[in-house]
């Protein structure tokens, strides 16, 4: 049974993303584990302390096991500092414990004819959604983590009190991770034929995961996140007319499969996607996160080039949360609060919540968008009026 704050949060989260302007602007984030225990040192909270119930936010998200290949991590080397990892994904991870991300050490995949061989364990098997275990997705990046509880767990421990939205990577997402990304770039142009072969696989395997997931959660999950990143701080990584041929059409059938089942897709994607921004519109993306104000993005333009054909989600620069001032903090938050007018933003940071961000400075900003993110909006000196509602009819 949902609580009746959870119902709130849902349909808070459901007209924001039809662009209906709700009770107020929403407001989650993802969190580095490093933030996560300065909040709560500073904060003087328990060990376990839940920052999102804590500031009772408005939504979450659970990823089932992804890995292609189901199995325990094999041990490489672990030691007080660091461990390194083989994975499902068949590449070896090497993971330090006092800096935020794993590092990429070897692909076993190195070789056409090695990816050309590559079997994927099947996307229905049921240890991806009811049994702990080992998986790179969730326990290898800003933590470390063996025998990460079942999805069917997390997603039950949640649902009474958050909207809950699932998780899959698309083609690109798991092709780098299979074959590194050094491969990824030197095949599209020595191997393309084979390589989109591949991606199709890909394809396949990640609609089955969507697939499953949906059907293991029971009429639990309010929504879908698909992970892709395509681009870096200066623009895409690769071609956009590769991308446009190979891997958008994967990313529609999952965008349409979600739809099917009548749940939103927001689409995690980091850098400049500029060059692809109207082909995600196109795809019926309900609404693009993280939108990296460090690569160049920016939600008021953004709003003011598309006006409410997508959604938004993010682009809180958290550089000016960690070394801002409070009235830049101030000024920066209600600008982008502009974007909120009509609907089709969530507020987020823009990528997740790092540990040189204090816990009064994030505080700071939830209380922010708590006091001037109910509507209508009050932004004061900072208020945008060609965002008004008779401008956007």
């Amino acid at each position: 049974m949902r609580s009746e704050n959870c119902l709130l949060k849902l349909d808070r989260m459901r007209r924001t993303l039809r662009h209906e302007e709700a009770d107020r602007v929403p407001i989650s984030d993802f969190f580095w584990g490093s933030f996560l225990k300065r909040w709560r040192a500073e904060l003087g909270l328990a060990a376990d302390a839940d920052i999102y119930r804590y500031y009772d936010l408005d939504w979450m998200v659970a990823n089932p096991n992804m890995d292609p290949h189901i199995k325990p991590f094999e041990t490489l080397r672990e030691d007080s500092e660091e461990v390194t990892v083989r994975t499902g994904f068949e590449a070896v991870l090497r993971k330090k414990f006092d800096q935020a991300m794993p590092g990429f050490i070897a692909f076993d995949t190195d070789t056409i004819e090695k990816m050309e061989a590559f079997q994927f364990d099947d996307p229905w098997d049921p240890r991806r959604y009811f049994h702990a275990g080992d998986d790179q997705i969730n326990g290898v990046g800003d933590g470390f983590a063996r025998n990460t509880e079942a999805f069917d767990a997390r997603v039950k421990a949640i649902h009474a009190d958050f909207p809950v939205f699932g998780g899959v990577c698309e083609a690109h997402e798991m092709l780098w991770r299979i074959i590194g990304s050094e491969n990824v770039m030197l095949w599209m142009g020595l191997y393309p034929a084979e390589l989109a072969r591949f991606i199709e696989r890909l394809h396949a395997f990640n609609l089955g995961l969507v697939r499953a997931q949906i059907q293991a959660a029971g009429g639990r999950l309010d929504g879908m996140v698909i992970w892709g990143d395509v681009a870096y701080c200066k623009g895409m990584l690769f071609s956009p007319v590769f991308w446009r041929q190979h891997f958008k059409p994967g990313v529609k059938a999952l965008i349409d499969e979600c739809h099917s089942h009548g749940l939103p897709v927001i689409y995690h994607g980091c850098g400049n996607v500029n060059r692809i921004f109207e082909d995600f519109i196109e795809l019926g993306v309900d609404a693009y996160n993280p939108l990296e104000a460090k690569a160049g993005m920016n939600v008021v333009d953004l709003r003011r080039r598309f006006g409410h054909r997508i959604g938004f989600c993010g682009n809180m620069d958290v550089m000016l949360w960690a070394g801002g001032t409070r009235e830049q903090i101030r000024e920066a938050v209600l600008t982008k609060l502009n974007a909120a007018k009509g609907g089709g933003f969530i507020f987020q940071s823009d990528h997740s919540v790092p540990g040189d961000v204090s816990a009064a400075n994030y505080e700071y900003v939830v209380n922010l968008v708590r006091r001037h993110g109910v509507y209508p909006l009050q932004l004061e000196e900072f208020d945008l009026p060609e965002f008004g509602l008779e401008a956007q009819a």
